[in-house]
């Protein structure tokens, strides 16, 4: 029977066989685990010659994101181009319904396809891994209509399994907290505002500097839902007084901290069964 460690090492086999059979691709790089776990083999088994990265920045994307997106490419000696987006553009995307990140996703590939095709790149890639499966991720719906491949998803690679050979191969997102985009802070059917992605934006920014690596500042109206892990409830509770002044600073009338937790997707959980399965099967 095979080790855990020979069964990653033949999906990451797997996974260069994927990109040896692809001519050029353009890699829809946010600078997150996955992406830049992507970006890292694309380059290994490619070279940069047939690779190009590219980074959507727009409202829902920190700062904090792109900087540091920026200087893993540059470590990575990837090609590297950031271009702008705005999702609040999109028809339909504003008014958050539950399959948002579908039209975020398909607008995305809407903007890499005709550069990939112009500059010669036969293939667009994005990060989506086989954690995926199963989940609320209407992105994937849109990747399949286009025709964008998922490398990572295709070799059948976990997260877990992408951290382990991040840190393997000495990549420094190994270890980095699980990220998405600002909206996703706020519950389906409430509107998507500039003001709202910026007070979110500004409020997990703050938390970020206090020592908080996993964070979420959930926006409901005016109030501020604040999830970290479990174990460090106790932390934010220690500095309770100095984040619900900055917060009330920046424009929340309550401030309060989810008892659970944090947890990836949280918003998702007053989707019905039903809402659910239908989106799964979407992405299968």
């Amino acid at each position: 029977m095979a080790t855990i460690e020979q069964v990653i090492d033949q999906k990451y086999a797997k996974l260069g066989e994927i990109l040896q059979s692809m001519d050029k691709v353009v890699v829809a790089f946010s600078g997150g685990v996955d992406s830049a776990f992507l970006l890292k083999a694309a380059l290994e088994f490619m070279g940069k010659d047939r690779v190009l990265a590219i980074t959507a920045d727009s409202e829902t994307y920190p700062e904090r994101e792109k900087l540091e997106a920026i200087a893993l490419a540059g470590s990575l000696g990837a090609p590297h181009e950031v271009i702008h987006t705005s999702e609040l553009d999109i028809p339909g995307y504003a008014e958050n319904p539950t399959n948002r990140c579908y039209f975020c996703k398909n607008s995305l590939f809407d903007h890499l396809i005709p550069i990939a095709h112009a500059r010669g790149y036969e293939h667009v890639v994005f990060g989506a891994i086989a954690d995926d499966l199963g989940e609320h991720r209407p992105g994937l719906q849109a990747a399949h209509e286009q025709g964008v491949r998922a490398p990572l998803l295709e070799a059948g690679l976990k997260k877990s399994e992408i951290r382990h050979l991040s840190r393997k191969f000495g990549l420094a997102t190994w270890d980095k907290p699980s990220f998405a985009c600002l909206s996703s802070r706020i519950p389906y059917g409430e509107a998507i505002t500039a003001e709202k992605l910026s007070m979110i934006d500004r409020a997990e920014d703050f938390l970020i500097q206090l020592g908080f690596r996993q964070v979420r500042v959930r926006q409901h109206d005016t109030l501020a839902r604040i999830e970290v892990p479990a174990s460090e409830l106790a932390d934010v509770l220690a500095v309770a007084e100095t984040v619900h002044v900055k917060l009330k600073e920046i424009g929340y009338t309550y401030v309060t901290m989810d008892l659970k937790g944090y947890r990836s997707g949280s918003l998702n959980e007053v989707l019905s069964p039903q809402e659910q399965s239908v989106q799964a099967a979407a992405q299968a």
